[in-house]
């Protein structure tokens, strides 16, 4: 099976090409939030290697909205292209690190955080919202665990900082470990859309 891979869902990008379990392509970029310049730029690279691809896995985050939704747009064209299926998985689950289990947090804005427990490639826990001290509880009962982050996280500076591999949700997706969606992707969402209504002006009756 060749698996094309991709995540941008943070401002380290990286696309991976996987053929069983030898790795062809391997690149990482830093680029703006959407990253749309610098990731067509290595898709290219990858249509010049092969024309076939069986799989495509895309990194839903949690992370950038603009990032995640470019690589699920480029996802979709791939796959109309070359007639491969999707396997979506957190980027949380992916993360180049050794540990076979960890935590990941993250700043969810707000005045609040992330949680996620991630066991070999599988995100059992999250993501889950929380404060400030109910993110500080919640790695108390999991001291033993090390503890990750994809950006310096201020509240919690003992968070080791390790992003997302494309080339690791290529290997994640050929074993059909940690995804959590094939059809109707979406980045991964912490908390509904906030909306701020337009004020009312003074005389002007509400439509």
């Amino acid at each position: 099976m060749i698996t094309l891979a991709i995540d941008t869902s943070t401002p380290h990008g990286s696309v991976a090409l996987l053929a069983d379990d030898a790795l062809l392509f391997d690149e990482h970029f830093i680029g703006d939030r959407s990253h749309s310049a610098s990731l067509f730029v290595a898709l290219e690279k990858v249509r010049a290697q092969t024309d076939r691809v069986d799989q495509i896995a895309i990194g839903l985050g949690p992370g950038s909205y603009a990032g995640v939704r470019i690589a699920i747009a480029a996802a979709l064209g791939l796959r109309l292209a070359l007639d491969a299926k999707l396997a979506g998985i957190p980027s949380v689950a992916a993360l180049e690190t050794d540990a076979p289990t960890y935590i990941v947090i993250g700043d969810a804005r707000r005045d609040s955080f992330y949680f996620s427990r991630i066991e070999n490639g599988v995100c059992v826990e999250g993501p889950l919202l929380a404060t400030e001290e109910e993110l500080k509880q919640r790695l108390g009962s999991c001291a033993a665990l090390p503890i990750f982050a994809t950006e310096a996280v201020l509240p919690f500076p003992a968070a080791q900082i390790a992003l997302p591999s494309a080339a690791l949700l290529a290997r994640l997706a050929a074993a059909n470990r940690g995804i959590i969606a094939t059809e109707n992707l979406e980045p991964i969402y912490l908390r509904e859309p906030h909306i701020t209504q337009p004020k009312q002006r003074p005389g002007i009756p509400p439509r």
